[in-house]
């Protein structure tokens, strides 16, 4: 599959120079590739399939919030996790079904759970307050939404501080581990006999699986204890969220779904026996390793004796690694000015963005066969993230993105999923209709 991906990517990168989606024209482009996309769709859903289970696989949108991309998920039998208005338009508009969406979110108004509510979509809530909210919209306009209650184990954090949602001071969920938490949350189901799931969520990139497993593992014991209080099974579902972390360092899918879901069936053989079902919302790992940024090399200039080739990808469209480059490093190919790998000997140089500030690289001290003015970079495994976090430094516009099959004959096809925002659209966003400011009414 690695060896799969990496000569689909090939042909892609050339063909996208040589139709000039890529150039003096379009110095920058996101491309994902389709076929990867569904194959980590199946992979996924191969991985948790288990006779007699009940599985509902939802993609996290904040990860790609792309319609098309979302409706190839959809496509491939995935649904949707939303987290704010803008999220829950994206995936109605790609026609993610009601019942595979769940909508989760540490603030969420009254008005978007009226609206989740009264479509039918899961809802998780993040703590007391929002489920004595839903308590007062179900006494006015009974649904027949699943409901769950999101909970932080506080079994610890990974590596990476600002990914990890299970730590003892997480602004996310009810936390367990405080005092009288475990008895409220007890309390809170028996007096709710329509709150049927549980939900859980460790973390993401830099979070072992070890740690994924014992949140999923606290969750279901609860989940246990209340149906036991209950007599009955009150939690039909438990919402084990996403964050598989993803391989930087080469095209190797490590770890895997079918890693995570063995070592869940053997830490927490109970969640497959068939009285639970399962909703997990992975995003990164779906889409990373699926997905390029093409830029152009503007210029190739030395300081300080340190090549370095100025490009137009930049913090713009890789806002993590430029900020945090020991969190989130990226791998970066040097192609040549038709877009194929160039070979000769490595060069250790730098591989700056277009922003203004003088942190704006996206690889710094790296060997790379030596860039010149014309060539191109391709920034591998962005499919995740890069698309959907724009930071719109410089009034830099978002790129174009184009989603891409390669046939046997190797003739590659484009299908446009975004274009590049325009000047118009770039000023509207700004103010440019209104009238300036005066100093004086």
């Amino acid at each position: 599959m690695t060896d799969e991906l990496g000569i689909r990517r090939g042909h892609a990168l050339r063909a996208a120079v040589e139709q000039g989606l890529a150039g003096q024209a379009e110095p920058v482009v996101g491309l994902l590739d389709i076929a990867g996309i569904a194959g980590s769709a199946k992979a996924l859903k191969a991985a948790f399939a288990t006779p007699g289970v009940a599985i509902t696989h939802t993609f996290a949108v904040k990860a790609a919030s792309l319609v098309p991309v979302l409706g190839l998920l959809a496509e491939c039998g995935l649904g949707a996790e939303v987290a704010s208005p803008g999220e829950l338009a994206l995936a109605r508009a790609a026609g993610v079904p009601a019942e595979r969406t769940v909508l989760d979110s540490p603030a969420k108004t009254v008005a978007e759970l009226r609206e989740a509510l009264a479509l039918g979509i899961a809802v998780n809530a993040d703590n007391p307050e929002e489920l004595a909210r839903i308590d007062r919209l179900r006494d006015t306009a009974p649904a027949g939404s699943p409901v769950g209650l999101r909970v932080n184990p506080q079994v610890g954090g990974g590596s990476i501080g600002a990914m990890s949602t299970a730590t003892a001071s997480s602004k996310f969920g009810v936390a367990l581990r405080d005092p009288g938490a475990t008895e409220w949350v007890l309390d809170a189901y028996a007096r709710r006999p329509w709150l049927n799931r549980l939900h859980t969520h460790t973390g993401s990139q830099g979070v072992p699986l070890e740690l994924m497993a014992a949140g999923v593992r606290a969750a279901y014991d609860l989940a246990e204890r209340i149906n036991a209080a209950a007599g009955r099974q009150q939690v039909e579902a438990l919402d084990i969220g996403g964050g598989l972390p993803v391989n930087f360092g080469s095209d190797e899918v490590t770890p895997s779904f079918a890693d995570y879901a063995d070592l869940l069936r053997a830490e927490v053989p109970g969640l497959f026996d068939g009285r639970y079902g399962i909703v997990t919302e992975f995003g990164r790992s779906l889409l990373a390793k699926n997905g390029t940024v093409l830029a152009r090399v503007e210029y190739a200039k030395s300081a300080g004796g340190r090549p370095i080739a100025v490009t137009h990808a930049g913090a713009q469209v890789a806002t993590r690694t430029v900020f945090v480059p020991d969190s989130w490093p990226i791998r970066v190919l040097a192609l040549d000015a038709k877009g194929v790998e160039k070979g000769g000997e490595p060069v250790v140089q730098d591989v700056a963005g277009p922003c203004c500030f003088a942190g704006d690289l996206v690889a710094k001290g790296r060997a790379l066969p030596l860039l010149e003015s014309g060539d191109h970079v391709a920034l591998l495994d962005t499919g995740a993230y890069y698309f959907s976090n724009h930071f719109a430094y410089n009034s830099l516009p978002r790129p174009a993105v184009y989603g891409y099959r390669v046939p046997r004959d190797g003739e590659v096809e484009f299908a446009q999923v975004r274009a590049a925002q325009t000047e118009e659209e770039l000023l509207a966003e700004s103010g440019a209709g209104f009238p300036a400011l005066r100093l004086q009414g």
